[in-house]
């Protein structure tokens, strides 16, 4: 399965040699990339529980592929959301299932800078998106 064009651009921007540092700064700018979500959707009903941090998810289909929208109150955790939206906004629902996010963090590099609750809270996040798409949220 090819990625998408946000995905391929996140993998060619990660996988520059680089310290933890410069790592860091780029996850925050893709952070920065999200668009804000208002206060009104910023309700429990969209909060994704298993994270430490707030994060807020909304996700509709836009021409049968699914298009996510989320924000987060930390920011390292939004940049960190950013790259999973790059991974899988415009898959179908189909697609999103077989999404493996350990070896997408992996690809970008960043798998040995994500403690197990940061793990924890992006795997929380992609099965939010999963039931989404498969009508059980």
């Amino acid at each position: 399965m090819s990625l998408p064009p946000d995905a391929q651009l996140a993998l060619d921007t990660f996988t520059q040699p680089q310290s933890w540092e410069q790592r860091a700064r780029l996850l925050m700018q893709w952070g920065e990339r999200l668009p804000a979500l208002s206060e009104e959707e910023k309700t429990e009903n969209h909060r994704v529980h298993g994270c430490e941090s707030q994060v807020w998810l909304l996700g509709s289909v836009v021409q049968e592929s699914w298009q996510f929208r989320a924000a987060s109150d930390a920011r390292l955790i939004r940049g960190l959301v950013a790259l999973l939206l790059a991974r899988v906004n415009g898959l179908s629902a189909e697609q999103l299932q077989q999404v493996d996010l350990p070896d997408w963090f992996k690809q970008l590099g960043l798998s040995r800078h994500l403690s197990p609750s940061r793990s924890n809270g992006l795997n929380a996040v992609l099965q939010r998106m999963r039931q989404l798409a498969s009508g059980t949220a």
